[in-house]
C-alpha cells in the first residue's frame, strides 16, 4: 500500500468559515438555477441543446406538478 508523503515546504491551509460558506452558497445557487432552467424554462424548441426535446419530455410531469405551463 502506498503512503502519501507531502513534499517539503508544502503547506495546506484549511479554508476559513466565510470562504467555505461562500463557496457552498454559490454552488447551491448555481445548482438551483440549473434545475430551475431544466424544469421551468427549457421548452425543447428554445433549448440550449438545439431542437432536442429529451430534457423537456423527461421533466414534463414535474413541470405540470409545479405549475409551469408547457403546451
Amino acid at each position: 500500500m502506498a503512503t502519501y508523503v507531502p513534499h517539503a515546504g508544502v503547506t495546506v491551509r484549511p479554508l476559513s468559515a466565510s470562504v467555505s460558506t461562500t463557496l457552498w452558497m454559490v454552488g447551491t445557487v448555481l445548482g438551483a438555477l440549473l434545475i430551475y432552467y431544466f424544469i421551468g424554462i427549457d421548452q425543447g424548441a428554445v433549448s440550449v441543446f438545439g431542437s432536442d426535446t429529451h430534457v423537456h419530455e423527461f421533466v414534463h410531469d414535474a413541470r405540470h406538478f409545479l405549475g409551469f405551463p408547457c403546451h
